[in-house]
């Protein structure tokens, strides 16, 4: 007998979550009658008990790093004024980034915005295979289940995925108080553009202050871009969305500028571009 036969195997990892963890993604008003899902990839800055902080104080943990402020507050508001179906991370990005394909370096990130991750620095191939089969792919097949659901029942669904930027990165000011991120699909993205447009008050970002151009193995690619679904990524700036009463109001903006684009039957179609 060889001795790669008798070596010992490595001991299994323990699970990364626990009972008194939160689950890893929530659906809400899953039985919604909108031919819309709503996502929102970075909706909470938890941490499982198992990783501890993550090495980081509260305050680190409550920046942009470790979420997306207040994009969660303005789906749950969307979700009312459609009675459309919602799918929310339930973990912070730091962790695994869910809006991320797994190749990508920054998918498990060891610095953010400056700030390093110490719990990510060492992490094995074996650890980050925990993250990823407990909170990566649990989200992605919540998505691609809900949109299952809603196609069997004779919908064709348009997605639109909600995320928050940081008003400052790396000393650059970002003007724009909410941005439209497409890539070839613009069924949903040149008109709501153009709507938000109308308001004089409102900086729009076309693109801007991220592209969704070529983004391959993102959430939306995965799920919208490669199934031919009319889709919208939408970044507003985190310092408007502060508290629940401001994020209804950018909800109300949003929705103004979605409502009439979301009321044609014609855009309820596959169609790859």
């Amino acid at each position: 007998m060889s001795s790669a036969s008798t070596a010992p195997k490595p001991a299994a990892l323990p699970p990364l979550l626990g009972p008194g963890d939160p689950p890893p993604v929530t659906v809400l008003n899953r039985e919604g009658r909108a031919p819309v899902l709503l996502l929102c990839d970075h909706a909470s800055n938890a941490v499982p008990a198992s990783l501890g902080t993550l090495g980081l104080d509260d305050e680190e943990m409550s920046r942009h790093i470790a979420w997306d402020i207040g994009a969660a507050d303005v789906t749950r508001a969307l979700i009312g004024r459609y009675d459309a179906a919602a799918v929310l991370s339930g973990y912070s990005r730091l962790i695994v980034d869910i809006n991320r394909d797994l190749e990508d370096p920054t998918s498990i990130p060891v610095i953010s915005d400056g700030t390093i991750v110490p719990a990510n620095r060492t992490l094995s191939p074996a650890e980050a295979a925990v993250r990823i089969d407990e909170l990566f792919w649990p989200y992605q097949t919540t998505v691609s289940a809900e949109i299952d659901r809603m196609m069997e029942r004779g919908q064709v669904p348009a997605i639109v995925s909600i995320h928050s930027f940081t008003p400052v990165m790396r000393d650059i000011d970002r003007p724009w108080h909410i941005g439209i991120l497409w890539d070839q699909d613009d069924r949903m993205a040149a008109p709501v553009i153009e709507n938000l447009k109308r308001d004089p008050h409102l900086c729009v970002g076309d693109n801007e202050p991220y592209t969704g151009r070529n983004c391959e193995g993102s959430t939306l690619d995965r799920h919208a871009t490669q199934r031919g679904l009319p889709n919208l990524l939408v970044e507003i700036r985190q310092d408007l969305i502060t508290t629940p009463e401001a994020a209804i109001e950018w909800a109300d903006i949003l929705g103004r500028a979605m409502d009439e684009v979301l009321a044609d039957p014609a855009l309820f179609r596959i169609q790859h571009f």
